[in-house]
């Protein structure tokens, strides 16, 4: 949380409006009230940059899917990195250290 924090404060960081969706709806599996969901989507979204794909991104995270065989929405989140210029990309999802369209994934909990 405190790397989320530190891009916060710096004005660095970039977030995918699908990844705010996700949140919002894994946070409410979790028990999370739609209010407090809701509040830390809000939080994100004016916190970071939010990155918007188009219909050409998607076709492009296609293109990614299935060069790499990972999942599409893996490939999005992938596609939104690269489209907004991100050198690393903070996830648990991909391979740590592998480098995909000029993005660095990185898992922040290892």
């Amino acid at each position: 949380m405190a790397l989320v924090e530190e891009h916060g404060r710096a004005g660095t960081g970039v977030i995918s409006l699908q990844v705010l969706q996700e949140y919002f709806v894994n946070a409410r599996k979790l028990g999370v009230s739609p209010v407090d969901a809701r509040s830390k989507v809000e939080l994100f979204a004016t916190g970071f940059d939010v990155a918007v794909l188009e219909a050409d991104d998607v076709l492009a995270a296609i293109d990614i899917h299935r060069a790499h065989g990972f999942s599409f929405w893996d490939a999005l989140i992938l596609r939104a990195a690269s489209k907004t210029g991100c050198a690393v990309l903070l996830t648990e999802d991909l391979q740590d250290g592998r480098v995909f369209d000029g993005v660095q994934v990185s898992n922040p909990f290892r």
